[in-house]
């Protein structure tokens, strides 16, 4: 799937260009048709091919709106997302609500995150690596069960 850390360029119009090499990827998953919307947790946005992202609308249908927090969820995700397709030089249309949550400006980071990437601010995006990095370094070994089971 997708992986590895690409800069790109946001264009005056709020297109970025996607790298060649995932292009193909997309237009065979999808057809080059990708939902973009908001990170809830981190200022970023996270872009999936649509069939990903129609996994996780069935899951977003299945929560309660009369729950306030699954309804904050529902709006949250829901509420921003946006469907765009591939043009025919591998860009994609980031509206102007998607680049207002994540600060974005003309240097962007596009992350490989296995079935979506997160599109971060260049600065924001090394700044939260150091952050990433710093927090693993002064955990001391405090690991979830889960990752004590990863083996790199």
């Amino acid at each position: 799937m997708f992986r590895g850390a690409n800069s790109v360029n946001l264009d005056s119009k709020g297109r970025i260009t996607i790298p060649m090499r995932y292009r193909e990827q997309l237009h065979t998953l999808s057809a080059g048709n990708v939902v973009c919307t908001i990170d809830i947790h981190q200022p970023c946005l996270l872009l999936y091919p649509l069939p990903e992202w129609e996994r996780i609308e069935r899951k977003l249908a299945n929560l309660s709106s009369m729950n306030p927090a699954e309804r904050r969820i529902q709006r949250l995700l829901l509420g921003h997302a946006i469907e765009g397709q591939l043009d025919s030089a591998g860009r994609v249309l980031l509206t102007a609500p998607l680049r207002t949550h994540a600060t974005l400006n003309k240097q962007i980071m596009l992350v490989g995150q296995y079935n979506k990437f997160e599109i971060w601010d260049e600065h924001a995006w090394y700044h939260q690596v150091k952050q990433d990095i710093e927090a693993e370094q002064h955990a001391q070994g405090v690991l979830s069960e889960r990752l004590q089971d990863l083996s790199l």
